[in-house]
């Protein structure tokens, strides 16, 4: 199976979900253009608060729709842009890429992913207990994220539904994705 654009969502507000596009304009170096989370400093709140001079690596966040599948077999009910992603995909294993993978989406768009969206408590805010299934342990205890990657954009361009997700994984020792 080929991976491919399921759905993409962007907001100018801050708020938990996206709604759904027909489209979204990737920018290179800022992210999804108009959405809150583009710009070259981080955007999120709490990073803001930490240090608002940081390089924004978490410029276009994308998400598995198989988590969704996962999702629902635990009795919960989650759709593209409801977990705040902006590009939701099928057939791709995200979050097994190495940090520094290179994704060409649609014709002209390239992502270079930078790390595993930390979910925070808004995700129980959203649906209670869901933030206990996309953050849980594995039988050895270390600590497991599903909600999804993040990425930058190193060249812009037009990704809609239905386009196709190849992937470049990078060259020599891969590091595992952490949290950004």
């Amino acid at each position: 199976m080929s991976a491919t654009v399921t759905a993409v969502s962007s907001n100018g507000e801050y708020s938990f979900s996206k709604p759904n596009r027909e489209s979204v304009r990737l920018l290179a170096g800022l992210g999804v253009e108009g959405d809150v989370h583009a710009g070259v400093t981080v955007k999120h709140r709490s990073r803001v608060a930490q240090d608002p001079t940081r390089p924004n690596l978490r410029q276009v966040h994308l998400i598995h729709e198989e988590l969704f599948d996962e999702l629902a077999g635990e009795g919960f009910t989650v759709t593209p842009g409801r977990l705040g992603e902006n590009i939701t995909t099928r057939g791709i294993d995200l979050l097994g890429l190495p940090v520094g993978t290179l994704l060409r989406v649609g014709e002209e768009a390239v992502l270079e992913v930078t790390g595993l969206r930390n979910p925070c408590v808004q995700i129980d805010a959203f649906q209670d207990g869901l933030l206990k299934q996309v953050v849980g342990r594995e039988a050895e205890g270390n600590l497991v994220r599903k909600a999804g990657i993040m990425s930058v954009v190193k060249e812009g361009g037009v990704v809609r539904p239905g386009d196709p997700v190849e992937v470049t994984l990078p060259s020599g020792p891969h590091r595992p994705l952490d949290r950004v």
